[in-house]
């Protein structure tokens, strides 16, 4: 989850919802057209039920909501992010937000040297170094576990070696020799220059030093700036947070999740990543529903609409807004917990997962539920939008709509239903025995975690819960809010207290986000921490492995078309990442595909005469 809804607008220059007016009349921007002004306040939406809780830019597990991520990517430069070439509208990992030059790979692909802008300095004056991209490496080394990021065998594993060539040029020694486009989207692009002068102290009001470069050390300096992390109510008055070297700084951070930022003043980057607005306000809803009622009163001025309202597009565009659903680089899917303590030895059979992804009715679902802004998700590549790593077998839909298949499945290998809930009547790990671990007389009964907030979540799980029953599975849905759901979804053992969870959602605005390379190694590799159901696969590992090391399609080909098969969670509908309202006198605004934004490159016009 890599992205931050996008946000935000409203201003000093135009009333709400009416646009500037002179004597009463409405004064219509355009989408094209004005003169740019500076300052003025933004506000934007969050996703419904989202809360912002995670400012530390070392992602704990159960705290990677994208607007997490990408509010910490306003106050601290990330090194390497997607982001969009204005010129020629392509999708790059290097640009003016971020602070790392184009990377260099060297000895057959086993080095790759980072260079940093020069001149970026921390917002209390001391230089942004090498020394500092090194804090973060070790910190994640020695806390890798705790990092929601990490997956078995990528970073920090894969690297022999991190040496400091200059004070602005790092060198990575690499294992083997990687893909370079692998490497660059999905490895490098996890790295942040945290600032050592200022964190890397063992306890509070301690001395700082080098007490990253011992595990021990690392381990201590994690522990207090995790600690402080989960401090939510005094991020606003923690000096920690204070020391920031991006465009933007935090000026509140409420608990209830509205975060506001102001410009950092001390902001020493590119001259084009300087903010034109004087403030951006975060805002939390608690559903879909109540965002949708402060948009039309004109309360949020970068918003979204619920699908189910498109056709009221037509009263917000005469509003002077404009309305552009926002496609995002994803897959949605419900997360099996394969060590569920009660339903674990269910799911693990793949038999059982193949009936319930007959019984999805992507079709419907996304034509009826989400009015048409959401598509089939048939693997672990997005079919939309279309790339080289999308094969032409992973376009077709291995398990069409059908409980006849379904009912097919189950009965084949032992199941009973006698009008009620289907029960396994033929234990044993047989091939046409319900499988092991299964005794007699067990029912089929799951219960799913779902995020609530959303009326066509809410009308999707109804949906599910009825198709499952029509093959005799029963579906109990507890809807939670999402960083609920997040939390209550961390990895697991079946011996654990908080195992008992069987299946979960969280993919309102889409569950998983991308880099640019669509690879699976934090979702379904053994052991990654955002493998939140403990899949576990040695074919889907090896795949898994060959496209990061591979530099052709082939290897993501195959993994792509292995993983639709065995079905590692359950394929859903996947939702444009919004509908978004935004008011016609806010531009610089880039939808990109991978849900990142840039509020220092928005900014209001004015129509030449209006009133003000």
């Amino acid at each position: 989850m890599r992205a931050l809804k996008a946000a935000a607008a409203a201003g000093l220059v135009l009333a709400a919802l009416t646009g500037c007016t002179r004597d009463g009349a409405r004064v219509d921007m355009g989408p094209t057209g004005g003169t740019p002004v500076e300052g003025g306040t933004a506000t934007m939406a969050l996703p419904p039920a989202a809360t912002p809780n995670w400012i530390f830019p070392i992602g704990a597990p159960g705290y990677g909501g994208s607007y997490n991520y990408g509010i910490q990517s306003l106050l601290f430069m990330p090194v390497y992010d997607a982001v969009q070439d204005r010129h020629k509208g392509e999708l790059t990992t290097h640009g003016p937000s971020t602070l790392g030059l184009e990377p260099t790979y060297g000895n057959d692909n086993r080095t790759v040297t980072v260079p940093l802008r020069k001149g970026v300095k921390w917002s209390d004056g001391r230089p942004v170094t090498a020394r500092d991209l090194e804090f973060w490496f070790n910190l994640v080394k020695a806390n890798k576990a705790s990092w929601g990021n990490y997956s078995v065998g990528t970073m920090p594993d894969n690297v022999k070696r991190f040496e400091t060539l200059d004070a602005h040029t790092v060198r990575l020694r690499l294992s083997r020799a990687y893909n370079p486009d692998w490497f660059t989207a999905n490895q490098l692009t996890l790295m942040r220059a945290l600032p050592q002068h200022a964190w890397s102290a063992t306890a509070d009001g301690g001395r700082t030093g080098d007490f990253d470069r011992t595990a021990k050390g690392a381990k201590a300096v994690f522990a207090r700036l995790t600690r402080h992390a989960k401090s939510l109510g005094s991020y606003g008055s923690d000096p920690l947070w204070k020391t920031v070297n991006g465009p933007w700084r935090l000026a509140g951070w409420r608990d209830n999740g509205q975060v506001t930022i102001v410009p950092n003043e001390r902001f020493t980057g590119p001259r084009s990543q300087r903010p034109h607005l004087d403030k951006v306000v975060f805002k939390p809803f608690t559903t879909a529903d109540s965002e949708y009622n402060v948009l039309r009163s004109g309360g949020v001025d970068y918003g979204y609409i619920p699908p189910s309202v498109m056709a009221q597009k037509e009263k917000f565009e005469g509003r002077g807004y404009r309305v552009d659903p926002w496609e995002g680089w994803a897959a949605t899917y419900i997360v099996y917990n394969f060590n569920s303590t009660h339903a674990g030895p269910l799911l693990r059979q793949l038999y059982v997962r193949q009936a319930m992804q007959h019984l999805v009715d992507q079709k419907a679902m996304s034509e009826v539920i989400w009015q048409g802004s959401a598509t089939p998700t048939l693997g672990p590549v997005p079919v939309t939008p279309k790339s080289q790593y999308l094969s032409p077998a992973m376009q077709r839909d291995r398990y069409p709509f059908s409980v006849a298949k379904a009912v097919s499945l189950l009965r084949a290998h032992g199941w009973r239903d006698d009008g009620g809930t289907a029960r396994c009547a033929r234990p044993g790990p047989g091939p046409d025995e319900c499988g092991p671990g299964i005794a007699k007389g067990t029912p089929l009964k799951l219960t799913l975690l779902s995020q609530s907030g959303s009326t066509e979540t809410t009308n999707t799980m109804q949906e599910l819960k009825s198709s499952l029953s029509k093959a005799g599975i029963e579906l109990t849905v507890r809807q939670q809010p999402l960083n609920s759901v997040l939390g209550n979804s961390v990895p697991c053992t079946a011996k654990d207290p908080g195992c008992d969870w069987d299946m979960s959602f969280f993919g309102t605005a889409g569950s998983w986000y991308y880099p640019l390379n669509p690879s699976g190694e934090q979702l379904f590799s053994t052991g990654a921490s955002a493998n939140f159901g403990n899949y576990s696969d040695e074919r889907a590992d090896r795949l898994i492995r060959a496209v990061q090391y591979a530099p052709d399609m082939k290897a993501v080909h195959a993994y792509g078309e292995y993983l639709a098969e065995q079905l590692p969670v359950m394929w859903m509908p996947n939702p444009a990442y919004q509908v978004s309202v935004i008011r016609n006198d806010l531009r610089g605004i880039e939808q990109n595909p991978t849900v990142t934004f840039a509020p220092q490159d928005w900014y209001y016009v004015k129509k030449k005469g209006a009133d003000t």
